[in-house]
């Protein structure tokens, strides 16, 4: 599995929960924990796993790291959807 594959990433339900939580704001790793049965660490791990393939981004906000979607990360996912739909 290649860890920049974003369809590998989000075939995960965890990682698509929290793309969706994201698609609503920014938030940090302890606001989108809260949303999930599962640890801060795993989820720190889940949000690379996204980092690495370009969906999201991070940025500091004083000790806090906030996490965002990346807009331009989702292009290469929709040039290769778009293929099925001319």
């Amino acid at each position: 599995m290649s860890s920049t594959d974003p369809f590998n990433a989000i075939a995960d339900s965890n990682r698509r929960h929290l793309l969706e939580e994201l698609r609503r704001g920014p938030k940090t790793v302890n606001e989108l924990a809260k949303g999930l049965p599962i640890s801060r660490p795993a989820v720190s791990q889940h949000l690379k796993a996204l980092l690495d393939c370009k969906l999201v981004t991070v940025s500091n906000a004083g000790t806090r790291r906030v996490y965002s979607v990346n807009n331009q990360g989702f292009d290469r996912l929709n040039l290769w959807l778009d293929q099925f739909w001319s």
